[in-house]
């Protein structure tokens, strides 16, 4: 195993009715005559990805953690492969989501985003992918890629959407439940929305002093806002995603299923209160983890479990708070930087994978992989050929999940921080640039915990947290012997800086 794996700690209860919402009709759950009759067992897999919401690599007990208790995810774990080299391709939520669905770097796009819909017409997903294969498919949770060809209208019809992208389904969030709109929606619509009552988005400037989380506000619409209970957000998605997997149990489904634990607000339901050793983050991470175990025992409950791939990851690395420090917990472990950053911290992230009989149990990878790359694993695992443009950034790496010994298949990979780009190739990462390019080193976030603050060490910084004066223009680390990015050299290795500054042109201007 690399010395850059992390094994060491160094590196339904609650019915939908709460909610007032009904139960989607059978036949609408299984789109019957849409995907053919039932399957024999053992045909195509069934495909459940689960997404947190920034969970970190030191957030959960396979990765070492202690103080908060992930036994379902731990235990699927035990039953596959658990990667030490996943990384989201960028630090935040949604271009980090957009690359993971379409398998393309979200910077190709270049264009401005309104909250609409950022996937193109005929797109390939790998909702559609599947889709085209007979697969049923639903996304339920937070989806944050835009509704409509415009800002979208929330009183309106919100099309497109996912079910235009190749869900058959959908059911959630629009974006964060930290930014407005704060309510569920149904496929195309908003639920509980009383057309007497419409929903208004107060922007950000225009939010009165002490509401919201910066994002702005959402008011009227009563009925649409109490029918999304901040403490049941997650709750209520696993007893849907219970619901879907019993009404397709005959026939290959994909199941998307992005969470929105761990991110703020921290919003953890009564029961689960109290229960970890890391305050309230640890108390939501703990319910993501129920969550997960409410899907896994649905599939043993229906004898699904063999012939079902489930990947359980994160979106980007966790954002560090002031009070989950003050438990002694670090979501990230010891990686440089935070969710926004390009440095390790900001988009290395945990994922796992099972496939009993497929994935070898009790196994671990430390072959580079990015959620880029889910397309066309997902598509290998489950024998569908993709179409020519599909996926043009994305590798398979089915044969490195099924064999984690076996080469690495990735070689190089771009991240993406909210002001710049590193490059990773093999063991080395570039930035052309000083800083973590994100809040970590930005000194207008005072929100975010601040370099000093969190204790890093980096040569190019003073025991103050200051960039050194004298410090090189940009970065360059070798991760094989300083897996915490603590010695930049990039003074030390010219050539390489070149070599690299170029490769990094080329990939972000093609």
């Amino acid at each position: 195993m690399s010395n850059r794996s992390m094994d060491r700690r160094s590196f339904l209860g609650y019915a939908a009715a709460a909610a007032g919402m009904a139960l989607l009709p059978e036949t609408l759950w299984a789109a019957k005559g849409k995907h053919g009759p039932s399957r024999p067992f053992g045909a195509k897999p069934n495909v459940i990805f689960i997404l947190a919401d920034d969970l970190g690599c030191g957030d959960v007990g396979c990765y070492g953690e202690t103080r908060i208790k992930t036994p379902n995810i731990d235990a699927l774990a035990g039953q596959g492969v658990r990667c030490t080299e996943a990384y989201a391709s960028a630090a935040v939520c949604t271009p980090s989501r957009y690359g993971l669905l379409t398998g393309r770097y979200y910077w190709r796009i270049q264009r401005a985003w309104n909250w609409d819909l950022l996937i193109d017409d005929g797109q390939p997903t790998i909702a559609s992918v599947l889709k085209s294969a007979g697969y049923a498919t639903a996304c339920l949770g937070k989806w944050h890629l835009g509704f409509c060809r415009q800002a979208p209208d929330y009183n309106g019809v919100l099309k497109p959407g996912p079910l235009e992208v190749g869900f058959d389904y959908y059911f959630g969030t629009p974006r964060t439940h930290n930014e407005p709109p704060f309510v569920f929606v149904e496929n195309h619509q908003v639920v509980g929305l009383d057309k007497n009552d419409p929903l208004v988005i107060i922007p950000p400037d225009k939010t009165p002093k002490g509401q919201g989380w910066g994002h702005g506000i959402s008011v009227g619409a009563k009925a649409a806002h109490a029918a999304r209970p901040v403490d049941q957000i997650d709750i209520i998605l696993a007893q849907k995603a219970v619901q879907f997997i019993e009404s397709n149990k005959d026939h290959p489904f994909f199941l998307y299923l992005p969470l929105l634990a761990p991110h703020v607000p921290l919003a953890p339901s009564k029961r689960f209160q109290g229960t970890s050793q890391a305050g309230v983050y640890g108390d939501y991470i703990q319910e993501l983890d129920w969550c997960v175990g409410e899907v896994l025992g649905t599939l043993d409950r229906l004898g699904l479990a063999d012939n079902t791939l489930v990947v359980v990851a994160s979106d980007n690395g966790a954002i560090n708070d002031r009070d989950v420090f003050a438990t002694g917990h670090r979501p990230n472990d010891r990686l440089l930087g935070q969710k926004t950053d390009a440095w390790e911290g900001g988009s290395r992230v945990p994922l796992i994978a099972r496939w009993p009989g497929r994935i070898p149990q009790h196994s671990t990878c430390d072959r580079m992989l990015t959620l880029l790359d889910m397309m066309p694993t997902l598509g290998a695992a489950a024998g569908v050929t993709l179409p020519t443009r599909a996926g043009p950034d994305a590798l398979n790496q089915w044969p490195v999940l099924t064999h984690p010994d076996a080469p690495a298949v990735r070689k190089e990979m771009v991240y993406q921080g909210i002001y710049g780009f590193a490059l990773h190739s093999g063991d080395w990462v570039f930035l052309p640039k000083q800083g973590s390019q994100g809040v970590t080193t930005d000194p207008k976030m005072t929100w975010a915990m601040s370099f000093k603050e969190l204790g890093f060490k980096n040569s190019d910084y003073d025991a103050q947290g200051k960039i050194k004066p004298n410090a090189p223009p940009g970065q360059l680390y070798n991760l094989a012997r300083d897996p915490w990015q603590t010695e930049n050299l990039y003074n030390r290795e010219p050539d390489r800086v070149r070599k690299m500054a170029r490769r990094l042109e080329e990939l972000t201007n093609r």
